[in-house]
């Protein structure tokens, strides 16, 4: 039980290991699918014990080494890095249920990245060290490169070597970053920095908030806040679908880590870098909600407009998260997995949808016959609903609880722009149900594709999933709504995560 935390970075790496061995010409792809189900069985158990030991609000720390925090390298479970995990974890296993319909089979060595990507996610939550964050990104990233090309051609290789181009300058701004930080501070454990941010020289104080401010810049650029969210919508439309149904998370990765950096290094503990950043962070959310809107409303493509709506997603956390209370915490905590979910099954159920229509694929200014629309309709209905922030299901809740906790100083410009951005969001995808599944011409359903794709029981069950999972947090909000206030409450008490970081023991050094 001790090793908990360690064990959703192990075990994804033992299944990559795993499948980079089974993925010899001997072995079919039931031994390599085999091998990757029974690596996301063994993690589902353990993040289970993960959630139930969060739940107390113990928080869980792991000293690799058994060095020091201030040291060595520490991961973390509290009750903000298991909530992630969970969704991670419950979002993968959707993507590889789409996968195994077989994607995978097209594209080499996908089980072995899939595993690694877990990893790097993973890791990135679970970690106390920023300069470990940096690790597990670049795990992430390098993984996420391999999914995104494998099988690419024309438009997508296109997209995707800007996808890499970009992250990789990032990166490197990144690196820059945590060289000042330590340069200027001495440590990259997220508890320490806590304590010597609070006690920075007023001669050193411009140069910890440029080191600090560069930070997070790159956080917010693989966040997709604007101007640098550019990248995203094309590059998620022209992914494999279970990759961009995947990727529905990495962007949260950038929206924790602004989330962790505000609350344990520019808390009220940290002086004169207290509450740094918050109020660009919040305009630029409010503006990039509007933007994204404009993408969702203007979007020719179906899976382009999903990817808008993942950015708009985002910048409703920015907006959630650069509150700073308590109630806007929690409320963005529980939007964080309802968007998860919502984006992933509206690119799985994109993709459904694009194999009924032949060659119009999911242009929506093309007309084109949609057989066996019923399932793919309905599916898109409930997705609809939920990523429009309709009742009753969970994004109208979250909205509604980020509303209702919004501080009276903020609350013109939150209101405005979460309303009127949801307003466009919804008849921007109310367009886009219109043209792909009323607004066909008799003739052409009479005559039906040319080449219709074979259906696969597998891709409409992965949708299904992450729509179960949408309706679940519904029915179950009261306790998710509990668990993600008692998170914001905990990532509030920075003192107490300092404190317990801090005061930990390396269990061959106790006297």
């Amino acid at each position: 039980m001790n090793h908990l935390p360690i064990l959703p970075v192990l075990i994804p790496m033992a299944g990559a290991a795993a499948s980079l061995i089974v993925e010899h010409n001997r072995f079919g792809f039931t031994v390599r699918r085999t091998v990757a189900w029974l690596a996301m069985a063994a993690l589902v158990v353990v993040v289970a014990m993960l959630v139930i030991g969060a739940s107390s609000g113990h928080v869980d720390a792991y000293l690799l080494g058994d060095w020091p925090a201030r040291l060595g390298i520490t991961l973390v479970a509290d009750r903000l890095s298991v909530w992630m995990v969970a969704v991670t974890t419950l979002l993968a296993c959707a993507c590889l249920l789409h996968a195994c319909a077989g994607w995978d089979a097209r594209a080499p060595h996908f089980h072995a990245l899939f595993q690694f990507q877990l990893m790097g996610l993973n890791g990135a939550f679970l970690t106390g060290d920023i300069f470990n964050l940096f690790v597990f990104f670049e795990v992430m990233l390098i993984a996420s490169y391999g999914l995104l090309l494998s099988g690419g051609r024309g438009l997508g290789m296109r997209n995707g070597f800007h996808y890499v181009v970009f992250n990789v300058t990032a990166s490197s701004l990144f690196l820059i970053a945590l060289g000042l930080i330590y340069g200027l501070l001495g440590t990259l454990n997220m508890a320490e920095l806590a304590v010597r941010i609070a006690q920075v020289p007023p001669a050193n104080l411009a140069l910890v908030k440029a080191a600090i401010g560069l930070l997070l810049v790159v956080f917010c650029a693989k966040a997709a806040l604007l101007p640098l969210y550019l990248w995203l919508p094309e590059t998620y439309a022209r992914a494999p679908a279970a990759v961009s149904a995947l990727f529905a998370v990495m962007t949260k990765v950038g929206l924790y880590a602004v989330l962790r950096v505000s609350t344990v290094l520019l808390g009220a503990g940290a002086g004169a870098m207290a509450g740094y950043g918050q109020s660009w962070l919040l305009v630029l959310g409010a503006a990039t909600l509007i933007v994204a809107a404009l993408g969702v409303l203007g979007s020719a493509r179906l899976r382009v407009m999903i990817g808008y709506l993942v950015v708009w997603s985002a910048a409703t956390l920015f907006v959630a998260f650069s509150l700073g209370g308590a109630g806007t915490m929690a409320a963005g905590l529980y939007y964080l997995a309802h968007s998860c979910f919502t984006a992933a099954a509206l690119f799985l159920i994109a993709d459904l949808i694009r194999r009924r229509r032949g060659a119009a694929g999911d242009d929506k200014s093309i007309p084109a016959p949609l057989p066996g629309r019923t399932v793919p309709g309905v599916l898109f209905l409930i997705a609809a609903v939920a990523v429009a922030g309709l009742p009753p299901l969970s994004g109208f809740l979250g909205k509604v609880a980020l509303l209702a906790s919004t501080p009276v100083a903020h609350t013109g410009l939150v209101w405005s722009t979460v309303l009127l951005s949801s307003l466009m969001v919804i008849i921007g995808v109310s367009r886009a149900g219109v043209r792909l599944f009323w607004r066909v011409p008799a003739q052409i359903h009479e005559a039906g594709p040319v080449n219709p794709a074979p259906a696969r029981p597998a891709e409409t069950a992965a949708a299904i999933v992450l729509l179960t999972c949408v309706v679940g947090m519904s029915v179950f909000a009261e306790p998710l709504l509990t668990y993600a206030d008692a998170t914001a409450q905990q990532l509030l008490d920075t003192a107490g995560y300092v404190d317990h970081i801090r005061g930990l023991v390396p269990a061959m050094r106790e006297p």
